[in-house]
């Protein structure tokens, strides 16, 4: 810490953008080749769950990374660790894109996951680090909203880097774009760790038992999975449909999952809008609505096979998905201000682990074939939603009945 450069107060405006702007990395880390998906498998000559299971082990390595490197953060800073991870992360890139061996790909996709989960977890403790009240309410329901401005334009762009270039030019622009801000990181950001905390394994194993045994908290997490697990499964075999059931291009693809990136900010917009209201009483009527679309979905999937319907009724369901996602975020990371790093880690981390295996789980039981396959998973999910909102809200009312 005494060798750390503190962040200069006349940089703290341009630090703070760069802040936000590396918070969509873990989109653009997901979502830039997912129009590339068909064309990857293709050219290695693997099947599309071998290729789709680039997706999962970075997300498993991004959630597995989340857990324990809060605390590393907390004890040792924040600024130096995550300019350090953005290096590696563009040397991985530029790896991934100067090879067509599966198993090195996988690897290299492992190492994005560490490094991405170190340098948003950074970034998330940088708003806590620095701003409280209102004023840190403000940017941690904008989190949600910043973040999805990764599913929105890397799709698109990495659709027609695609067409032009070959998936391979993904690969090179997110190497790219990881140079060109750990410069901006070097120059105009700094450490802003104010209490260090103690590096001990005891101390730090209590920490995360008391979160965990935090119902409240601990559900929270687990609304999160499932309302990511949405989007990811879409992710995965949203290409697939588009290019091979539906026969079109990458870039109809990336287009479809433009609108689809821009369904989470919607939600994320409304929940920030709605941030006062009550809050089982949104939340039940939120899932209501996301209930109704399913059904819908379901429904016209057996009669109509079309591009328009699936990303309709996709982009509805995705809107009511960052609606949970956004409430839940800022609930769950404005629980225990004085671990931020660790809050912010566990969420992160237990959120991309369920949303790992569980994404996975789902296109193994209902693959990349069809809008029915699709509606059918988003089924399986809302239901799940469902049990868990219901055991909140069972939980919430006996602790104000036994506080009464």
């Amino acid at each position: 810490m005494n060798n750390t450069i503190a962040l200069k107060q006349q940089n703290q405006g341009i630090s703070t953008l760069l802040a936000f702007a590396l918070l969509p990395l873990s989109g653009f880390a997901t979502d830039i080749y997912i129009p590339s998906l068909p064309s990857m498998a293709s050219t290695m000559q693997v099947s599309s769950l071998q290729v789709q299971l680039t997706l999962s082990l970075f997300l498993i390595s991004y959630g597995i990374s989340q857990l324990f490197i809060g605390s590393v953060l907390d004890s040792f800073g924040r600024y130096r660790l995550s300019l350090i991870s953005l290096v590696i992360f563009a040397a991985a890139s530029i790896t991934i894109a100067n090879t067509h061996n599966i198993y090195l790909i996988y690897l290299m996709r492992i190492v994005h996951g560490f490094t991405v989960g170190t340098i948003i977890v950074a970034k998330r403790a940088y708003f806590v680090d620095l701003f409280t009240g209102d004023k840190l309410k403000h940017y941690l329901s904008l989190f949600s909203i910043i973040w999805s401005t990764g599913p929105i334009v890397a799709p698109f762009l990495g659709g027609y880097l695609q067409t032009v270039f070959g998936w391979e030019s993904n690969f090179y622009f997110l190497a790219i774009l990881a140079i060109v801000l750990a410069i901006l990181e070097y120059f105009y950001s700094g450490e802003t760790l104010q209490h260090v905390s103690e590096f001990s394994l005891k101390k730090i194993t209590g920490v995360y038992i008391t979160m965990i045994k935090t119902v409240s908290f601990s559900l929270g997490i687990v609304m999160l999975g499932l309302a990511y697990t949405m989007v990811m499964i879409y992710n995965m075999t949203g290409p697939f449909i588009i290019e091979h059931h539906l026969h079109m291009t990458p870039i109809i693809a990336g287009y479809s999952s433009l609108v689809l990136g821009f369904a989470w900010m919607v939600g994320g917009f409304i929940g920030k809008a709605t941030i006062n209201k009550p809050f089982f009483r949104k939340m039940a009527t939120n899932l209501l609505f996301q209930i109704a679309f399913v059904l819908v979905m379901i429904l016209t999937a057996q009669f109509i096979s079309s591009l328009y319907t699936m990303v309709l009724f996709a982009f509805l369901i995705h809107v009511t998905a960052g609606y949970i996602f956004n409430n839940y975020f800022t609930f769950c990371l404005g629980q225990f201000p004085k671990n931020a790093g660790i809050a912010g880690g566990l969420t992160g981390g237990i959120t991309y682990v369920i949303v790992s295996f569980l994404s996975y789980s789902v296109i193994s039981f209902l693959p990349a074939k069809d809008e029915h396959h699709l509606s059918s998973s988003y089924l399986i999910l809302t239901v799940m939603s469902a049990l868990v909102m219901f055991t909140i809200y069972k939980m919430s009312k006996k602790n104000t009945e036994l506080n009464a």
